[in-house]
């Protein structure tokens, strides 16, 4: 695992999930809900009742492909610096506003409800890392985290190595990376971007003085990692499609022409990773595609070393590596399609030498491991929820740590230390706050370190989580998870949304968010669908919902939502929908095929023009995302693709209202897919439901990136599916 110091304030902003965090990942991933605020644009004081929507002009673009004609009508909006597409997208804006103009009040509402749950000043667990404890605090009023810590003891005067909040003083837009304190505890190396577009900048503190280093790193991918001297470093950089491509190693100091390259991955389909092992012994370098990997590694007193080659790269086979001692544990899939663990030899860690430690499992998808002085972590995913297995390496005894509800999310925690018998997780369920336990791997005593505090007397007695299974068209079971408060549910069904990703291995699990109490309250269902695409029942399931077996990603959904209707749980005229990034592609892709279903659909910064983005090289992600979705450039996957694409497929139906959030800045998905599918929603709907589009003009990939703007943000999406649903108050 990498050991930078990922402090985040544990929250209400989301949970992180294995390698990323879930509204923060890589590829199309899951995000952080957006924010504008957009003032009104009226001639008089009176609000027409059928404001006209912004039609932008249609300039006929054509273009063929494997002897079909492709037609664009709004293919221009992607001329991001035309003062017409900023004029439209401004347009967009104002209507929205006026279109949502009536459910302000019911914003503001939602909005104190969010913020009155929320323990505004707050402290993190502390974690301990060489010789210092490590947490984040946020303080009333402030929109960002605070980064301290404390010498040797919590009783030790507090440090603060960087506040966040000083740091976007004067920027309308900031999201701060993972921060990396040098070996000797004297340097910092934090990171800021000023888009979202995820091109970062690194700089360096002198945390015993507090003076900035005139050391800079423009264009870095974010992960940093320090060799012992504490003066070496090793870093990635960007390619113009935003891909990690380049390792480069330097020392603080030198000039930045003197910077050395290590590793130039020119297969487009690669991206690069630096790492430290938990045990400090090893700096990996990792390069990987969605469907093989290669990794490398340095001693962390070689700073001047070369780096070494685990295993070559191959097609199909996807490895990760774990230290301990004189031996690598390697993860892998050659012939495991739910995965396998084998101990190598450092002096000669090639698969000639990898020796089995863990089986393959059918009924166990093994998703990670974390190696400690005395024991293993494996991370699995078993019947669609995810587990945590301890396995002594003494013996081989092996236990699972036990979880109390039907439905949940729990992963491994910040666990620095390499020597312990404490295993820091996380925990957390549709009507659980998230929590943060010790858990003994000894005694299997658990500890609760802190349950995120929700304010206003929150009884989760009050609600019922259920898990139910919906039958997939080829008769595969697919989970969902629900909850709602106990009181108000009705015989006769009732309000309720239906949420999923569906993609990238990318689990749903059962998260709690304090935000849904506001919604629950007013009496509707939240439901989670655990649908194909994402890994949530294994290996296979993420690989029957990519490629060429994408629609199961969309059917296995529309299964979901026919199957709470026929449970009684609510019916069309109640029933909405959501779905962000590629999870937006679900929303747009599952309208076109049955839009009769849903009331209403919410769709962030969707995924919906696949085919144009899929044959663009220049964009970021595509050439490494063909293993996801298909090269449009062979018949065989534009076949495919187009059948689902949902811009493509835009037909003259009766679309349910659409309610779409994009930012100018992203970089993953960019502002004219959801942009031109609004545009043709308008054009080819035979219904009179609202289709608005709100673009954040500051904001990228990941939203508003204070807490203050995503809970308003989330308090206007709330509010207009609210008043969709019937629900006013």
């Amino acid at each position: 695992m990498a050991k930078l110091l990922r402090l985040f304030t544990q929250g209400n902003s989301g949970a992180c999930r294995s390698g990323a965090c879930s509204f923060a990942i890589s590829y199309r991933g899951w995000i952080a809900f957006l924010s504008i605020t957009v003032a009104l644009s009226m001639e008089t004081g009176g609000l027409a009742s059928e404001p006209a929507p912004p039609k932008p002009e249609r300039i006929p673009h054509s273009r063929e492909i494997h002897g079909r004609m492709l037609e664009d009508e709004y293919f221009w909006l992607r001329e991001r610096e035309n003062p017409k597409v900023i004029e439209h997208l401004k347009a967009e804006n104002a209507y929205t506003a006026q279109m949502t103009a009536n459910v302000k009040p019911l914003e503001d509402k939602l909005y104190a409800e969010f913020l009155s749950r929320i323990q505004q000043t707050d402290l993190s667990v502390p974690y301990q890392d060489n010789g210092y404890y490590y947490f984040s605090r946020t303080v009333e009023g402030k929109s960002y985290a605070v980064h301290c810590r404390k010498k040797g003891s919590l009783d030790a005067a507090e440090e603060v190595m960087l506040d966040v909040n000083a740091l976007a003083e004067g920027k309308p837009t900031l999201f701060a990376g993972p921060l990396a304190v040098s070996p000797d505890n004297r340097i910092l190396a934090y990171s800021e971007d000023l888009t979202g577009g995820r091109r970062l900048t690194i700089r360096f503190k002198n945390l015993e003085t507090g003076a900035l280093l005139p050391d800079t790193i423009e264009n870095a991918a974010g992960p940093f990692e320090w060799f012992n001297d504490s003066r070496t470093y090793v870093y990635t950089l960007l390619d113009h499609a935003v891909r990690s491509y380049q390792c480069m190693r330097r020392r603080l100091g030198d000039d930045p022409a003197k910077a050395e390259l290590v590793f130039d991955e020119r297969d487009e389909r690669f991206s690069l990773e630096v790492s430290r092992s938990r045990s400090d012994a090893f700096i990996f370098l990792a390069s990987g595609s969605m469907k093989s990997a290669e990794w490398h590694f340095l001693s962390t007193d070689e700073p001047a070393g070369k780096f070494r080659m685990v295993e070559p790269r191959r097609q199909e086979v996807e490895y990760s590596v774990e230290h301990h001692g004189d031996s690598f544990y390697i993860l892998h899939n050659d012939g495991a399609t739910n995965f396998t663990l084998v101990q190598a030899p450092i002096s000669s860690p090639g698969r000639q030498n990898w020796k089995n430690v863990i089986p393959h499992r059918d009924d166990s998808y093994l998703t990670g491991v974390d190696a400690f002085k005395n024991h293993l972590v494996l991370s699995t995913r078993e019947k669609g929820l995810p587990m945590l297995r301890v396995r002594r390496l003494s013996d081989g005894d092996e236990h699972a740590v036990s979880f109390p509800e039907s439905s949940y999310a729990t992963g491994v925690s910040m666990n620095a230390e390499f020597d312990t018998d404490l295993l820091r997780l996380r925990y957390t369920s549709m009507i659980t706050p998230s929590s943060i336990f010790d858990y003994h791997v000894k005694t299997r005593e658990r500890t609760l370190l802190k349950e995120q505090p929700v304010l206003g007397g929150y009884d989760r007695k009050l609600y019922t989580t259920e898990r139910i299974y919906a039958k997939a068209s080829d008769k595969a079971e697919v989970p969902i998870a629900l909850v709602y408060r106990t009181d108000r549910k009705r015989p006769e069904g009732n309000p309720l949304l239906l949420a999923s990703y569906g993609s990238y291995g990318a689990p749903s699990d059962a998260f709690f968010n304090s935000n849904t109490i506001s919604l629950l309250d007013r009496g509707l269902i939240y439901a989670q669908a655990q649908i194909r695409g994402g890994a949530d029942k294994g290996r296979l399931w993420y690989e029957q919902g990519r490629l060429r077996n994408k629609m199961n990603t969309f059917t296995d959904f529309i299964a979901a939502a026919d199957h709470l209707v026929a449970r009684g749980f609510t019916k069309p005229d109640r029933l909405a929908i959501h779905g962000g990034s590629a999870g937006g592609l679900l929303i747009g892709a599952v309208l076109n095929m049955k839009p009769e279903l849903f009331r209403a659909a919410i769709a962030d910064v969707p995924f919906v023009d696949v085919i144009n983005t899929m044959l663009d090289d220049d964009l970021p992600l595509t050439v490494t995302e063909f293993e996801q979705w298909g090269n449009p450039r062979e018949k065989g996957d534009f076949d495919y693709m187009i059948r689902y694409s949902p811009y493509d497929n835009v037909a003259a139906l009766r679309y349910p209202a659409v309610l779409s959030m994009t930012g100018l800045h992203d970089s993953q998905v960019c502002y004219w897919e959801p942009t031109k599918w609004v545009a043709r929603l308008r054009d080819k709907t035979t219904g009179k439901q609202p289709i608005l589009l709100k673009v954040n003009l500051e904001s990228a990939h990941g939203g508003a990136s204070g807490r203050y703007e995503r809970l308003r943000q989330n308090a206007f999406r709330m509010s207009w599916l609210l008043d969709q649903l019937g629900i006013q108050e």
